[in-house]
């Protein structure tokens, strides 16, 4: 069995995914994280015995500083920044986590966090990368005019930009008349759907990183 670690921005998300694994043998939901400051996903943990609780960034400068982000400066961030991820990975560590699954959680995390978990951290995204990368996938699809959208789940081994080998991918048709809110309804489906089978295979050790590549056994 695995203990899954689920890091949220509001956790629109886990419900679903919660849904899909609760009667999974091979994986816990150990814990949920969140790095904003409301998340209707904690209260959801929390109302399913889950472990959960919020752990910002910002709150972290200012604990450690006193100041606010915009009063630090730019290497000072960084430090903090390290040691922020520093601290998560103990958290994790801490509770044993396994693999840790990102979605909706938009901070990019550091080589020295991902060297404690190599090849376990998954990201899912809302577009086909390498296509549209970073923030708001989805409308970036749909501006650029592509027919096709789509979500990925990929394995996070460095700081790049959703740059990781990709497990699982799935398209959808952008219709004439779509707009961004149908295309992330559309998408929210496919993530749910997609992320619930890359942990699945996870789980099972099903999944290996060879190169760029991710082999399904």
């Amino acid at each position: 069995m695995i203990k899954l670690a689920v890091l949220i921005g509001r956790g629109s998300r886990l419900p679903n995914l919660y849904q899909k694994l609760r009667n999974n043998p091979d994986i816990k939901f150990e814990v949920v994280i969140s790095h904003k400051k409301e998340a209707p996903g904690i209260d959801f943990a929390k109302e399913n015995g889950i472990e959960a609780f919020y752990f910002r960034l910002t709150d972290w400068y200012r604990e450690k500083t006193g100041k606010g982000i915009t009063e630090l400066l730019a290497g000072e961030k960084h430090a903090l920044r390290k040691s922020y991820m520093s601290s998560l990975a103990d958290q994790l560590k801490e509770r044993d986590a396994g693999l840790i699954f990102m979605t909706g959680w938009d901070l990019i995390m550091l080589n020295d966090f991902l060297m404690r978990f190599p090849g376990q951290v998954m990201n899912v995204h809302p577009s086909i990368l390498p296509s549209f990368p970073g923030e708001n996938g989805w409308v970036q699809a749909l501006d650029y005019g592509v027919k096709v959208a789509g979500a990925t789940v990929h394995f996070v081994l460095d700081e790049g930009m959703d740059t990781g080998p990709i497990i699982l991918q799935k398209c959808v048709e952008i219709e004439e008349n779509e707009t961004a809110d149908s295309l992330r309804q559309k998408l929210n489906i496919v993530e749910d759907e997609l992320g619930s089978k890359a942990i699945e295979l996870f789980a099972k050790d099903r999944l290996q990183i060879q190169g760029r590549r991710v082999v399904i056994k």
